[in-house]
């Protein structure tokens, strides 16, 4: 079996998803020498199963909704059992596209470790939070991934979403770490090699949309949850209760990602009628067909 990037999506980030796949091919010496395969959500009924259901996160309980924006990510779990537990393969999220050569990545020496990513010190206040956003995995090492049953557990009460997401269930010594150019939290520099549209309120394909994803709720300075100050905002603005997503602060980055719609339609990969279905229904901008014809030819370089 030949290595194989995952990219895992639901509907709300499938452009993204298909823009994703284009980009590792397109920036690839050998586009040949691995599979790109998207894996969606929306495939796998036992997420249906637990629509309304509550299930533990952070040591507390959340509410899930498959139709959130990142229900998709407990799929991070799901390649090593598609791979039969073999070989190499890469996960990636919708919102991550290639600027380098992610054969690179695929052909790392892994120092006999299961899995490697980028460490992201600080975040959710972790003194060393691992992103499982990108993963390169050594599939024949990781045959205790079982995303479905382990989904449940979550639901069980018995997992914690959190702790998964970031890997703290894993043996740290199994972990190794790559550079962070192989996730790059929405930089676009020379180095980069893996862009990752991580803040979801400036994800250029959403600028002007309602907000679609669950804003967790935390404390600022011991008084108000974040949930609560971000409505109020929105409310002054006269915006939905959400909000709206925000412009990226970099054009760079929009017009690298538009560049590549323009390629994705040229090659026929996205039509101009699917996305004027996902404008209709809120997933992209409302736009995005002028930025698409304000990209030209070619996504730009770095």
């Amino acid at each position: 079996m030949k290595p194989t990037v995952f990219v895992h999506t639901n509907d709300r980030q499938m452009v993204g998803a298909i823009v994703s796949a284009h980009s590792l091919r397109r920036n690839a010496r050998d586009p040949d020498a691995f599979d790109v395969r998207i894996i969606r959500q929306e495939d796998y009924p036992f997420f249906r199963a637990r629509e309304g259901q509550s299930f533990l996160r952070a040591g507390g309980t959340r509410v899930w909704h498959n139709d959130d924006l990142q229900s998709f990510t407990p799929l991070r779990f799901m390649p090593p059992e598609l791979m039969g537990y073999e070989g190499r393969a890469v996960v990636i999220d919708p919102d991550v596209f290639a600027v380098g050569d992610i054969g690179e990545l695929l052909a790392r020496d892994m120092q006999g470790k299961a899995m490697m990513c980028r460490a992201r010190p600080g975040h959710n206040r972790r003194a060393e939070y691992l992103a499982s956003s990108v993963m390169l995995l050594d599939c024949a090492k990781l045959r205790h991934w079982r995303c479905e049953e382990q989904f449940g557990e979550m639901f069980a009460m018995q997992r914690d979403y959190e702790l998964w997401i970031s890997l703290e269930s894993e043996p740290r010594e199994n972990i190794g770490l790559f550079e962070e150019q192989w996730n790059h939290f929405d930089r676009l520099e020379p180095e980069t090699k893996l862009i990752h549209n991580t803040k979801r309120r400036t994800q250029p394909w959403k600028t002007g949309l309602p907000v679609d994803f669950t804003i967790r709720d935390r404390m600022i300075g011991g008084v108000l949850p974040t949930r609560w100050i971000y409505t109020a905002d929105a409310l002054l603005r006269g915006e939905p209760a959400g909000g709206l997503y925000r412009r990226h602060p970099d054009p760079r980055q929009e017009a690298f990602f538009y560049g590549l719609v323009r390629e994705c339609l040229d090659q026929g990969l996205l039509t101009e009628a699917f996305l004027r279905e996902e404008m209709r229904r809120n997933h992209i901008r409302h736009d995005s067909l002028e930025l698409v014809e304000r990209a030209g030819g070619g996504a730009i370089a770095a």
